[in-house]
């Protein structure tokens, strides 16, 4: 009898134990995620490469009287905890399971850099997910700029490009991020800040993702972008405005438009002129 009593409470532990497994376990993403503001119309913001969710904290402010807003830091990036083993398509997929799981209805998905990337691979991936993209300084083919007949390899090997970055000590790694990002950026009230996350982010995933996103082209694949966008290029890029139009070229629904002054980071360079971009767009 004992063992009988004994048999059937393993069993119903068990039971217990795989119903909390399969229907309590949240599911996990490769990004950290604030939800603020509200609104029945959603905005989701992804940051450039190796940068925090409070680069969008002015944006964002101006939007949550009357929007929800879901801010994303990708994982490894500015302090939040490194993935195995990241990739830009892995980012592009599970923000859009993310969108799909959280039943997020049509948002506007606004990208800095690497993060305007991935706003134009979801878009293109998954057309009926976003009613807008909002692409800020982001190129579909970045390798494209110095080398216009780069192909994108399959079987890119970022290893050497690892190995490099992580024999760099912690105080050569942050001479390089002083050197590199106020080539980036115009204004100085801000610089400590991105350079902190840049030094805060996990090394192995800042060098993998710096070589798989430079190997990824997006040239063809925004054919199948159906959604609005728009794309707002550093001052400089005006410069090269028949390279910049022909990358562009399959995106029949895009409005290019060039700011007036400062560099990358043009919410922080050319704020007034980038607020009014898209506050025109977005409302």
């Amino acid at each position: 009898m004992i063992m009988k009593k004994t048999t059937a409470l393993l069993i119903a532990l068990a039971f217990i134990l795989l119903c909390i497994n399969v229907f309590g376990e949240a599911k996990i993403y490769p990004f950290q995620v604030k939800v603020s503001g509200k609104g029945k119309q959603a905005i989701v913001f992804i940051p450039g490469f190796a940068s925090s969710g409070d680069v969008w904290a002015a944006t964002k402010s101006t939007y949550e009287k009357n929007y929800t807003c879901y801010t994303l830091t990708m994982a490894g990036f500015a302090g939040v905890p490194a993935e195995a083993t990241p990739s830009f398509k892995g980012w592009e997929d599970a923000i859009a399971a993310y969108i799909t799981d959280n039943k997020i209805n049509k948002p506007v998905i606004v990208g800095h850099s690497m993060g305007g990337g991935l706003a134009l691979a979801i878009a293109a991936d998954y057309p009926t997910l976003a009613s807008k993209i909002v692409i800020v300084d982001a190129l579909p083919c970045l390798a494209a700029m110095s080398n216009p007949d780069f192909k994108s390899n399959p079987n890119n090997d970022c290893s050497p490009v690892v190995a490099k970055f992580t024999s760099l000590t912690d105080q050569q790694f942050y001479q390089m991020q002083m050197y590199t990002i106020p080539q980036l950026m115009a204004d100085t009230a801000h610089l400590k800040q991105v350079v902190g996350w840049s030094v805060a982010s996990d090394r192995k995933t800042f060098a993998a993702m710096y070589c798989d996103f430079l190997n990824t082209d997006l040239r063809a694949k925004i054919t199948g972008i159906k959604c609005p966008a728009l794309v707002l290029l550093e001052s400089s890029f005006a410069t090269f405005k028949p390279a910049i139009e022909a990358q562009y070229k399959n995106l029949t629904t895009a409005q290019l438009a060039y700011a007036t002054k400062g560099k990358h980071f043009i919410m922080f360079d050319d704020t007034d002129w980038y607020n009014q971009q898209l506050a025109a767009f977005i409302k």
